[in-house]
C-alpha cells in the first residue's frame, strides 16, 4: 500500500475535506468557521516514533524542550545508532523519564537488529499497520494511528481515543456528554475514506477555543505541529 500524502499537500487536503463535506454537509459549518487546516507531515522513521514516545502525557512546551536537549545530545538528528551509543544516564539527563528512555532505547535496538523494519509497514493494511506499531513497547493505539496518518500517509484513520477529538465531535453533534472512543469510531464512519482530513479539521476546531495541549489516548493531539 503506497502512502497517499493527502495531508501533506494543501490542494489534496482541501479536496479530501470538500469530499467529506459532500458526505456530511454540516461539516461545511466548521470549515467556514475555522478554514482549511494546514497540512501535517512527519518523516516515516525512528526519529518520529521516538518523538511521539517523548511527547506522551507532556505539555507541548515540555516535550519540545526535552526533544531539543536530546537532539543536542545526539548532535543533530536522533537516530537508532546514536541512541544505542548513549548511556541511560545521558538519556535521562535530557529529561526523559526512565521508562521513556527505556522505550526509546528498546525501539532503537529493535530497528538495528532488524526486528522492526519501518519500510515494510507501507504495504500493510491500516488495521494490521496499527497492530504492528502497537507491538512496540511505549506505543499505544493513539501513537500508532498518528504515525500512520502523518508519517505513512494513511488517509482513513480517526484517533477516536483522543480527548480533543472527542470534545470536538461532542460539540459538532451537540451531544450532552463527551462520547467515548467506541461511539466516536461509529460516528467517524460517516467520513469513511476521508477520516484523517476530518480529524485535522476537528483538531483545528478544538484549537480555536482551547489552547492547552489535548491529552487523550496514550498521548495528546497537539503534539504533532503543522
Amino acid at each position: 500500500m503506497q502512502p497517499d500524502h493527502s495531508c501533506r499537500r494543501r490542494d489534496a487536503l482541501r479536496s479530501e475535506l470538500d469530499q467529506a463535506c459532500r458526505l456530511d454537509p454540516p461539516l461545511r459549518g466548521i470549515l467556514d468557521r475555522v478554514g482549511y487546516p494546514e497540512p501535517r507531515w512527519r518523516s516515516p522513521d525512528f526519529s518520529t516514533l521516538a518523538q511521539i514516545i517523548n511527547a506522551q502525557q507532556l505539555s507541548v512546551r515540555a516535550a519540545a524542550a526535552i526533544w531539543h536537549r536530546l537532539e543536542r545530545e545526539c548532535r543533530g538528528t536522533v537516530t537508532p545508532e546514536k541512541i544505542r551509543n548513549r548511556s541511560m544516564e545521558r538519556l535521562r539527563a535530557c529529561g526523559l523519564s526512565e521508562r521513556k528512555a527505556g522505550y526509546i532505547r528498546g525501539l532503537a535496538d529493535s530497528i538495528l537488529s532488524g526486528q522492526r523494519v519501518i519500510a515494510e509497514w507501507h504495504s500493510l493494511p491500516d488495521e494490521e499497520l496499527v497492530c504492528e506499531i502497537t507491538r512496540i513497547k511505549g506505543l499505544g493505539k493513539w501513537s500508532a494511528e498518528i504515525f500512520a496518518m502523518f508519517a505513512l500517509g494513511r488517509k482513513n484513520l480517526f484517533p477516536a481515543g483522543d480527548l480533543a477529538l472527542q470534545v470536538a465531535v461532542q460539540r459538532y453533534r451537540q451531544m450532552r456528554s463527551r462520547p467515548g472512543e467506541a461511539q466516536v469510531r461509529r460516528i467517524a464512519e460517516m467520513w469513511s475514506r476521508h477520516k484523517t482530513a476530518v480529524a485535522l479539521l476537528m483538531w483545528t476546531d478544538y484549537g480555536t477555543t482551547a489552547l492547552d495541549a489535548a491529552r487523550g489516548g496514550d498521548a495528546g493531539a497537539a503534539r504533532l505541529k503543522p
